[in-house]
């Protein structure tokens, strides 16, 4: 079941993020106070948080609104627990982001990711997923981590 995330799926979150080992610590940190702003009353239509539920929290997916943008939104979360992923709950987790990007009126996803070899699953899967490779930055991350964005045309504007 794919619902909205509540304050209470915040520590199962970070965790599941952690599972993936695909988040270093500074990056756990920072999904951690995003939870804690969004939940602490900074929460908009500009962003949204979204978990599949299977008697606990197994993905998690969050987006925002690209400022100064016409109607791009930003994929900057999506994450599977490592025993469920190769089920479709991450493809599946990511229609539900477009549908609901659709529905107010979205008209780009973007989404970015690592460019080393250990994250080459995840690029396939955004590609397996409709996005195509829009760019990519050298050295983005750290010296020999490029920075590779994908995007996709969503709802009927694009």
């Amino acid at each position: 079941m794919i619902r909205s995330t509540t304050p209470d799926d915040s520590i199962a979150l970070i965790a599941l993020a952690e599972a993936t080992g695909l988040f270093e610590a500074n990056q756990l940190d920072e999904v951690s106070e995003m939870l804690a702003d969004y939940f602490g009353g900074n929460s908009d239509s500009d962003r949204f948080w979204i978990t599949d539920d299977d008697g606990g929290p197994v993905g998690v997916a969050y987006c925002e609104l690209e400022p100064m943008t016409d109607r791009t939104w930003n994929l900057q979360l999506i994450a599977i627990q490592p025993d469920r992923q190769g089920q479709g709950r991450g493809a599946t987790l990511l229609r539900y982001v477009e549908q609901t990007l659709t529905a107010r009126g979205g008209r780009v996803l973007l989404v970015e990711t690592s460019g080393l070899p250990e994250f080459d699953h995840v690029r396939s899967f955004y590609r397996k997923c409709g996005f195509d490779e829009e760019a990519r930055i050298r050295d983005f991350y750290k010296a020999g981590d490029d920075k590779i964005v994908y995007r996709k045309a969503i709802g009927t504007q694009a």
